[in-house]
This record gives C-alpha cells, structure tokens and sequence, in this order.
C-alpha cells in the first residue's frame, strides 16, 4: 500500500509564499474545528432568582460539549452550601414585579409594583415573596437549584470556589458539597478567564 505524500511546495518564492499560506490556513482551521469551547462563568449573587442564570447557562453550554467552570465568590457561596437555604427579596429591586400564583387568571396576570416603604413595612414579606417565587417555578416546571447543580456537576461542570471569601465570613469547607473542584483566588481565576472563549460575570 502506498502512502499519501503531500505534493511538494513550489520553487518560486512567489508561489511558495502563497503555498505556505494555504497550508496555514488550512491547518489553522482543522485546529479550530477540533478544538473545544471554553465557558467561564464569575457569579456573585446568592438569591433564588439569581442562582439560576449560571447553572441554566453552565449546564447548557455542557450538554453542547463545552469545557464549563463557575467561580462562585461572595453571596454567591450559598448556592455551594449543602444546604440550599435560598430566598428572594424584592425589596429596593424595580425589575421584579409580584405576580401571584393562586387565585383567577385574571388576577394573576397583574403585575403588582408595591412601594419600597410599603414591602419593608410588612413583616414576612420576603417570606411570602419567597413561597410565591418558588411556587410559580414549581408551576412553570421549571427545574430547583439542586437539580439544576446536579445536572451540572453530572455534566462535568467545574465548580470552584473562592477561598477568600470562605475565610471572611467565617465558613468551614464541611459546609459545602464535596464536588467543589477547586478553592481558589483571583490570581488564578483571572488566567482561566483570559483563555476562555467565553467570560461571563453574573
């Protein structure tokens, strides 16, 4: 059986030029075409409405074969915690109508802009806004949080944490899952940013 020799370059350095550059662009896009897309997503924020848009975008970008990690500093440690404690405050947040869960189609399809002074003067409002939050995504068939990080970590989704924030607010690392990869600071979260495709602050 004979093997395939590639033709060999021109002699003219006109030609060879050219001929080089196709090689290289040949060969730079069989590099791109086999490389694998990186996500690296920085979260912040420890709410219920919060957690989701990193674990929807992680998991997502899993299932389509992307190499994903998620840095979690700050309030954003909480959605780590085995114990997933999460609730919501519309308090001071104009974007959040309340929409209630219960009742007519009618009623339920009012958007209800309550005052600042008026939330923070009921006591149990974050409760309620909690329950009623929870209860239209459980409507809505929309996933939890735990099952969205399980879905994630099934995946092979990084999840690191940072360990400076760990250290300030006085938490132990039993307080968290056994399926966080890494502990680490900004020195060597900012490297993995810089290489990735895709750098998400959330």
């Amino acid at each position: 059986m004979n093997a395939v020799v590639s033709p060999l370059p021109p002699y003219n350095l006109h030609e060879l030029d050219a001929w080089l550059d196709e090689r290289l662009e040949a060969k730079l896009q069989e590099r791109e075409a086999a490389r694998t897309p990186r996500l690296t997503l920085i979260t912040t924020k420890g709410t219920l409405d919060m957690a989701y848009p990193p674990f929807i975008l992680a998991s997502t970008a899993a299932s389509l074969d992307w190499e994903v990690e998620i840095f979690f500093s700050f309030y954003a440690l909480n959605l780590l915690k085995k114990d997933l404690d999460l609730g919501i405050s519309p308090l001071g947040n104009p974007a959040m109508p309340m929409k209630l869960p219960v009742g007519p189609a009618w009623l339920r399809g009012i958007d209800w802009s309550m005052p600042n002074l008026l939330m923070a003067g009921i006591p149990g409002f974050e409760g309620a806004a909690t329950a009623m939050m929870k209860k239209t995504l459980s409507d809505k068939g929309v996933a939890s949080i735990a099952e969205l990080r399980g879905l994630c970590i099934e995946a092979g989704v990084k999840l690191s944490a940072c360990q400076m924030t760990v250290d300030l607010f006085g938490w132990q690392r039993d307080d968290f899952i056994p399926e966080i990869s890494e502990w680490l600071g900004a020195t060597s979260v900012l490297p993995k940013a810089q290489q990735s495709d895709v750098c998400l602050f959330i």
